[in-house]
């Protein structure tokens, strides 16, 4: 089975612009993202795919290895999906570009979950933690995920699900991780496909996915990502290097 990692780096941000070509401890922040991808020792090939010819620049001048995307795109699968279709592979992780303190076990479990599909029933694997307080479970950007007793995912939403009218019952609440591991036929029929009408309301393109009949495994993890959104982000990203 080969398993690749792609880092899709968009040079625009609305919160934090050039975020990725920030300087943390002497290199850029997706500098050291690739390298950290990299230092996993998971993946069969690590590359960059990006909109921006100074990111293409940083990572090829430093031995690194970034493709241009051909066409404009508004979600991560999108630009992945044109990057990856004509390499021969059979998952694909997505790494986050803004995120150079990688954690390779959360990794290692999402790829496991392929290895030990035998009979490929799973199309997408990607990670979830439970929220507990309101604050956390009430904020629209803290995305939800509602699970079947399989782990796939039955649906996520900004909204909280499932709803608390009955209380005290041991409900728990899941934030969904925005880390993903396809296979490659999942992207490839994600790019194809138009949006409908739950991806356009919510704003999340995993509803895509399920609203064709996609099947999205979940795994639980504690691990939190360290992701760089705006300056101060880059100021506490500084002081752990």
């Amino acid at each position: 089975m080969k398993i690749i990692a792609v880092i899709p780096a968009r040079y625009a941000s609305t919160r934090f612009p050039a975020k990725l070509m920030q300087d943390l401890g002497g290199k850029t922040v997706i500098l050291r993202t690739y390298e950290a991808a990299i230092k996993t020792n998971l993946f069969d090939d690590v590359f960059v795919v990006t909109d921006s010819n100074l990111i293409f620049d940083e990572i090829i001048s430093n031995g690194g290895k970034a493709s241009m995307s051909i066409k404009e795109h508004e979600s991560g699968s999108d630009r992945i999906a044109e990057a990856i279709k004509d390499i021969d592979v059979d998952v694909v992780v997505n790494v986050q570009g803004d995120e150079p303190f990688i954690n390779a076990e959360p990794l290692q479990q999402l790829i496991d979950i392929f290895k030990k599909d035998s009979t490929s029933e799973v199309d997408l694997a990607s990670l979830m933690r439970e929220i507990k307080t309101e604050e956390e479970i009430n904020n629209p950007n803290n995305v939800k995920v509602v699970i079947d007793q399989s782990q796939f995912a039955l649906y996520f939403s900004r909204s909280v699900i499932p709803f608390p009218r009955e209380r005290n019952i041991g409900v728990r609440y899941m934030q969904h991780i925005g880390i993903y591991a396809f296979r490659k036929q999942a992207l490839l029929d994600f790019y194809s496909l138009p949006m409908k009408s739950l991806e356009a309301s919510e704003k999340l393109e995993q509803l895509r996915y399920l609203e064709y009949g996609k099947r999205i495994k979940m795994v639980e993890t504690s691990h939190i990502g360290i992701g760089i959104d705006t300056p101060e982000d880059l100021e506490k990203a500084q002081k752990l290097l």
